[in-house]
């Protein structure tokens, strides 16, 4: 292992994205599913928006979820993921590289991380708003290392499915919330190392993980694809009618938002 790539919305920041992605489809009478999900989420902006079936350019949708989300955050404020800095430490020591990323722009970055900044490596962060979900990129094309050599810390099971594409290894923190579906399609994707918060990811962990990677063993032989849904124990579909005022959801529309910030 030769680098750390950790995400930024939903693994170094509680996730802000989520609850107003979900409210955000619900409302318009959408049916906020395991499908839905898988399509919308680490998406371009026009492939979500057409992947959602929303009316409208994806700017326009960008600038009525932006609204939607100025409101909540003006309620809930973003705040920096617990355990945060004593992670980028143990990082350090392993010295290995590390570089934060997402589809955010870089001034959410600046904005939340700046007292850690010293702990990351090469740019820093780097915004995939471009070319999502940019793992490829982040290894070869920003730090020229093979993705066999790259460890990927992210919220998404989209990612992982790209993570495990490029040979990468991958440790998934999915979310907590009853609206999401990450953790059951993590499984499906065949992730075998999840956590619920960051003091689990441990030098223990990160071990093993390497040692796992370059065996070969991280990630298993065959699993079902993600895209097949019937045959997996998952939580309810929400619709308008279902889902409470303050639902918490999963980072999903957040690809078409991302453009605004970079």
């Amino acid at each position: 292992m030769q680098l750390v790539a950790l995400n930024l919305d939903g693994v170094l920041l509680d996730d802000s994205f989520g609850p107003v992605i979900h409210r955000f489809v619900v409302e318009r009478g959408l049916t906020w599913s395991p499908q839905a999900e898988q399509v919308v989420l680490s998406q371009s902006p026009s492939g979500a928006v057409e992947a959602l079936g929303l009316g409208g350019s994806p700017t326009d949708v960008v600038g009525e979820f932006f609204r939607m989300r100025e409101a909540w955050v003006r309620e809930h404020p973003v705040r920096v993921a617990g355990g945060v800095g004593a992670l980028l430490g143990r990082l350090r020591a392993l010295g290995v590289q590390v570089v934060c990323y997402g589809g955010l722009g870089r001034q959410h970055f600046d904005r939340y991380l700046s007292g850690f900044a010293g702990l990351f490596d090469g740019p820093g962060y780097v915004c995939t708003a471009d070319f999502r979900p940019g793992l490829r990129e982040i290894a070869e094309e920003v730090f020229s290392i093979g993705g066999e050599h790259v460890l990927f810390i992210d919220d998404v099971a989209r990612v992982a499915e790209a993570a495990r594409g490029l040979g990468a290894a991958f440790i998934g923190r999915p979310s907590s919330s009853e609206h999401s579906f990450q953790r059951e399609l993590m499984v499906r994707a065949g992730v075998r190392h999840m956590v619920d918060s960051l003091e689990e990811i441990d030098g223990r962990l990160l071990r093993r993980v390497d040692e796992e990677a370059a065996d070969g063993r991280l990630w298993p032989a065959s699993t079902a694809s993600a895209a097949g849904y019937t045959d997996v124990p998952l939580p309810p579909e929400t619709t308008s009618d279902t889902a409470p005022p303050d639902g918490l959801g999963v980072k999903g529309l957040s690809a078409v938002a991302d453009t605004a910030g970079c």
